[in-house]
């Protein structure tokens, strides 16, 4: 039975339930076998400059399920203005106080740059600012000194919120202007064995989702079917990793579908990128950027909306980590399952929904991941087409956390190639050194520096069906547990100055002023979540959290894996042993009183020498 206390009392009831969406695909992407894998098996070719087969002329039904209903188990409404999301201030997000060293990133996520407004909504900012940032380079594995020229916010769930399987969707307006490039707004779910901007939690754990045991896995997944025996609470003989489902990536700018990079392609900026990161990916026999597959290279099972197509630009990385003693075993394909749909200013001037439903695979079927805007199909993956490509991977089953931010990344959106006479190697707005600011695209720096631009967030919504059994909230489940994991290996997901990777969460005791209308903050929530004390502190009332008593409680209705205790190492007291100890403790206790009780009055107290009573003679 699916129920959940993470829901924000501020949900309207007409939002408490849904149904999935009826799946009409618009392209079907579908490669055919090739005749003899084998000759093609260490090439990338060939590759075709077009669709190999054609779009559908006229869009079929696709049918997958019953009309069900889905129950609301998470809602985050942002309805209270004044929040903030610092560590330990909030059950449900942590925003992030941290150097980025993944992806070239150009920026620092800082957690003041989050924060809802009057109009309730969740406002992630963008701005120009110098940071100078001294810490440890989780990709060079060094100690590092940079300066950072952006601000930028993440939230995540990470180890706080998970869920497996359902529906997510959100209400967003995206920042920035669409034909403007640099920006790198996202929304998304990560396996909760890896924490993002924490490289060393993901190594050889992104983005795994591969349950078989096979010579790539045996080297490459750092917890692998082969192994026989489970720690950390796992079971023996499943793989474990932490996939990626981006149910948006967005990419402004001005350069149109069938130019430049976008030569071979019907979408061109600004679009947003759904995607299924998985490993392995596929090893060799795989389509090279910027071209459309060949027979066999890709996934069967690929359907695609209105205004969409296969992101024929990026299909995966190859992920390659320093110090591995045998990189020719440990080194890993991960694919990127991903389709491009067109944007337009209205995106970015407005809010639209945006919507991922994510079917667990069991051992009766394969599972599959949908894409929807606004209602309308933007990808579907057949989870039997990515379990039949031979590689091992399958549809996520791992609990996974939810991610919204905003980046900047000379990888995402910016010229491919350097103007003459600029070198790309430093960003920065507010230089007037040329050098500084010519590697950006056109109109960049102006729109950043004119108003920092801000990803508005209405609502996040999670559902669950209550007949799935697969489907569960909560970060470490039975079949996929991780909090004994994340326990034995805490040091790769915190900072070394970190004591733990998470702060409790603060009850109340956060500065109030009640002689100041209107603001949350200083009125503790107002009457029904909070008082201001004489001491002018904070004091929650039943159901509310955080230093001003801003955010609902939430918590899971079932903890799958409660925190160990001395009865899980096997030890177990006789039942009269703890009270007859106490009972002995407080007797040894009182006899002691006692005793100094009687010395103290003869502390003073000299004893008459003994005399001799011998009888005279």
């Amino acid at each position: 039975l699916v129920v959940s206390d993470w829901i924000d009392p501020d949900t309207p009831e007409d939002a408490k339930t849904t149904q999935p969406l009826t799946v009409t695909p618009f392209f079907i992407t579908k490669v055919a076998e090739a005749e003899d894998p084998e000759e093609t098996a260490n090439t990338t070719a060939p590759t075709t400059a077009s669709p190999t087969f054609a779009p559908t002329v006229k869009p079929t039904p696709f049918p997958t399920y019953q009309s069900r209903n889905f129950e609301l188990v998470f809602s985050e409404e942002f309805n209270t203005p004044g929040r903030t999301f610092e560590d330990g201030t909030d059950p449900r997000w942590t925003a992030l106080e941290k150097n980025d060293y993944t992806n070239d990133a150009l920026h620092y996520y800082s957690s003041s740059n989050a924060k809802t407004d009057k109009d309730g909504r969740l406002v992630i900012t963008t701005e120009t600012a110098a940071i100078d940032v001294v810490g440890f380079d989780d990709v060079k594995r060094e100690k590092s000194r940079v300066t950072k020229h952006f601000k930028s916010a993440m939230l995540q769930t990470w180890n706080k919120f998970c869920f497996t399987g359902g529906i997510i969707e959100a209400n967003v307006e995206l920042p920035g202007k669409h034909n403007v490039g640099g920006l790198w707004p996202a929304f998304w779910l990560l396996g909760n064995l890896a924490r993002h901007t924490y490289v060393g939690s993901s190594e050889h754990i992104w983005p795994w989702s591969s349950g078989v045991c096979t010579e790539k896995s045996f080297s490459a997944q750092h917890i692998s079917a082969c192994h026989e025996v489970g720690h950390y609470g796992m079971l023996p003989g499943i793989g474990r990793g932490s996939p990626e489902m981006d149910i948006f990536e967005v990419q402004p700018g001005n350069v149109k579908a069938n130019m430049g990079p976008f030569l071979q392609s019907s979408v061109g900026q600004p679009f947003m990128s759904a995607s299924f990161q998985v490993a392995p990916g596929r090893p060799n026999f795989r389509p090279g950027p910027g071209y459309w597959p060949g027979p066999g290279q890709w996934y069967d099972g690929l359907s695609g909306g209105k205004n969409t197509s296969l992101n024929i630009g990026f299909y995966g990385n190859y992920n390659h980590f320093r110090g591995d003693p045998h990189p020719e075993k440990s080194d890993y394909w991960s694919d990127a399952i991903s389709y491009n749909r067109q944007l337009d200013e209205s995106h970015f001037n407005g809010s639209h929904t945006y919507r991922l439903e994510w079917d667990v695979p069991t051992e009766e079927k394969d599972g599959y991941l949908h894409w929807f805007l606004d209602g309308e199909l933007v990808l579907s993956i057949n989870g039997t087409g990515v379990a039949t490509a031979g590689t091992g991977a399958e549809i996520s089953s791992e609990p996974s956390y939810i991610l919204l931010n905003t980046a900047v990344s000379k990888q995402w959106g910016f010229p491919l190639q350097c103007p003459a006479g600029c070198k790309c190697k430093q960003f920065d707005c507010r230089s007037a050194n040329y050098e500084k600011q010519c590697g950006f695209s056109p109109g960049f720096c102006q729109m950043m520096l004119e108003e920092a631009p801000e990803y508005k967030v209405n609502w996040v919504r999670v559902y669950q069906n209550p007949d799935f059994e697969e489907q569960k909230v909560g970060c470490s489940t039975p079949e996929r547990p991780t909090r004994r994991y994340i326990e034995g290996h805490e040091k790769l997901y915190k900072e070394k100055q970190d004591e733990r990777p998470l702060k409790p969460i603060q009850q109340g005791r956060g500065a109030c002023h009640p002689g100041v209308p209107n603001n949350a903050r200083d009125t503790c929530g107002g009457a029904e979540r909070g008082t201001c004390t004489r001491g002018r502190v904070c004091e929650c009332k039943k159901g509310w959290t955080g230093p001003h008593c801003l955010a609902s409680e939430g918590y899971n209705p079932i903890e799958w894996d409660v925190p160990d205790t001395i009865a899980d190492l096997g030890f177990i007291p006789p039942s009269m042993f703890p009270r007859a100890l106490l009972i002995g403790l407080v007797l040894l206790v009182v006899a002691f009183l006692v005793v100094m009780q009687l010395r103290t009055p003869l502390s003073g107290w000299t004893p008459i020498p003994e005399v001799d009573t011998k009888p005279r003679s």
